[in-house]
């Protein structure tokens, strides 16, 4: 508990009368930390002051996915002054550099006392404005990539690159052989067309056509389990995957959650998302996977990437990774989510990469500026990304098979749609073929009658859906006649559930070993809906795990 004599000795508030000093050691919190302790995260909103009363805090901000140090805070300093004084965030995060003591005046004790001493008011100030000129010229400063990527335009597997690259928020320059200033971008011999897309990290080092798997571990990103064993592996890390992962390390689960290329599924690949609860002015796909996994990440949940799961063993629950690695688990969430569903025309796969692609993250929008694109899709997914592309491109045409958007798309977006002038509607139509030599030049469409006419297209973007990808799991998990897990009295109903409880309602026909998100059979595929079965699934591995000692 605090004194008026330990408040008093921060120089802030050395000269208050003995009323003030006693209300503020009644009113403010007593904080201790233990060396590399955050006590406020980059963004957080809390509109506090803190005052350090002994040890010391560093300050870190995150620029392009590096952690960079911008500061200290030493015994009787204080932070939180820009929030408390113009009620912004966090400009970034504070941790304990060494065991440390920290005072927290809330904004209502702060205002109190500012109010009978405004030489406390007008000091927060000063150092508000000084701190806000600091930031200021963090922010000035260019960014440094930590990789530099040479490499073909139409090159798809230049374009894996780029998007494993950006759904990793692994910051980097894209250069290409006929980018203006060459010889400056890329110092030295170009890279050969056969060894592209060559990749110069930020140390230096040179990686000639090389998969994600080699790139990945150079970037800090993790492809190997620390642990022998985990309470809960999560396979998956798109929206369910990353709530589970959360929530289980939240609660002391030793959880890992492995990932085939980057954190957010396919909601990752999602321009907008403007439903979802807490963001009022929406939120995109990659910012939402971004949030997630630096949450999960701060509570100690494990995130691997780049590596595919290619069995699981029912009985012992372990799982066996690409390279027969095997990892052993008390439990298992299916998080795996679904595959897009390809268009069966031909050229299709060929030019897949070349201008053809599937969803619409935001990393993609700015290479569209001035171009026509063309998306095929009716859902959310569809008239979000034809909002943000409407941004960027010359027109945007949605190709939709059905004769009205209001039976599979939210009004608030048929309604924004409508209000855009370079956005068309082409409906009960199709495409019908796809051209294009060294990428996509035009695209054949095929109306209501029959009828049909080339159009010139920069980019096709595919949204019609996706299917169950789970021919990989073992035959004793159940599932429907589309591929989806059956889970709880599903389980049941169909005759998969020979044991004496019942299951819990995310449980497979397997005991231990739970379902998800969209992979899962359920009649709602929604972000939302993902979130919450990912948390509530490790409400029933703690009653797994703990009937499951019971029993021994």
């Amino acid at each position: 508990m605090l004194t008026p004599e330990e408040v008093r000795a921060i120089p802030l508030f050395s000269t208050l009368a003995p009323a003030e000093l006693e209300l503020l050691a009644k009113t403010s919190a007593d904080i201790h930390l233990a060396a590399g302790e955050y006590v406020v995260h980059e963004g957080d909103t809390d509109r506090v002051l803190y005052a350090v009363l002994a040890g010391k805090m560093e300050v870190v901000k995150s620029f392009d996915g590096i952690e960079r140090t911008l500061g200290w805070r030493a015994t009787g300093t204080i932070f939180g002054e820009i929030p408390i004084a113009i009620g912004s965030p966090f400009y970034g995060s504070y941790r304990a550099a060494e065991p440390a003591r920290l005072m927290r005046v809330e904004a209502r004790q702060y205002f109190a006392i500012a109010a009978v001493a405004p030489d406390v008011f007008n000091k927060v100030s000063e150092i508000a404005r000084e701190r806000i000129g600091g930031m200021q010229g963090h922010s000035a400063k260019p960014p440094t990539p930590l990789v530099t990527m040479f490499g073909q335009r139409w090159d798809p597997a230049c374009a894996d690159m780029r998007r494993f690259l950006a759904r990793n928020q692994i910051s980097f320059d894209w250069i290409t052989p006929d980018s203006p200033d060459l010889a400056t971008l890329w110092p030295g011999p170009l890279p050969q067309e056969s060894d592209c897309p060559v990749l110069r990290l930020a140390d230096g080092t040179v990686l000639a056509r090389p998969n994600a798997r080699d790139v990945a571990p150079l970037l800090g990103l993790q492809t190997k389990a620390h642990l022998a064993e985990y309470d809960a592996v999560i396979i998956g890390g798109g929206p369910a995957g990353l709530a589970a992962a959360v929530y289980g390390a939240s609660e002391g689960l030793h959880t890992l959650c492995i990932e085939r290329e980057a954190p957010g599924g396919q909601a990752g690949t999602s321009s907008r998302i403007e439903n979802y609860l807490g963001f009022p002015s929406g939120v995109s796909g990659d910012e939402l996977a971004s949030r997630a996994l630096q949450q999960a990440k701060r509570l100690g949940a494990e995130i691997l990437v780049t590596r595919a799961v290619t069995r699981i063993d029912p009985k012992t629950h372990e799982i066996v990774l690409d390279g027969d690695e095997v990892i052993r688990t008390r439990t298992i969430i299916v998080a795996s989510g679904v595959k897009w569903r390809r268009l069966k025309i031909e050229g299709f796969d060929r030019l897949l990469g070349k201008g053809i692609y599937f969803g619409a993250a935001r990393s993609e929008a700015g290479a569209t500026n001035g171009q026509d694109l063309y998306l095929i899709g009716a859902g959310n997914s569809a008239g979000q990304a034809a909002m943000y592309f409407a941004n960027y491109a010359r027109k945007v045409t949605l190709v939709v098979r059905g004769d009205s958007l209001e039976k599979s798309m939210s009004h608030y977006l048929v309604e924004q749609l409508r209000g855009k002038s370079n956005i068309a509607v082409q409906l009960r139509s199709e495409v019908a073929a796809v051209h294009g030599d060294t990428h996509l030049t035009a695209i054949d469409i095929r109306d209501a009658n029959k009828t049909v006419q080339r159009q010139d297209c920069d980019g096709l973007f595919v949204f019609i859906g996706a299917d169950a990808e789970t021919a990989w799991l073992p035959a004793e998990i159940a599932r429907d006649a589309h591929g989806f897990v059956l889970t709880g009295d599903d389980t049941k109903k169909g005759g998969h559930w020979p044991h004496k409880r019942d299951p819990y309602l995310l449980e497979t026909s397997v005991p231990g070993i739970f379902a998800c998100g969209d992979v899962r059979a359920s009649k709602v595929k929604r972000v939302a809906a993902a979130v919450g079965e990912g948390s509530m699934s490790i409400a029933f591995v703690h009653q797994y795990l703990a009937q499951a000692g019971a029993s021994h």
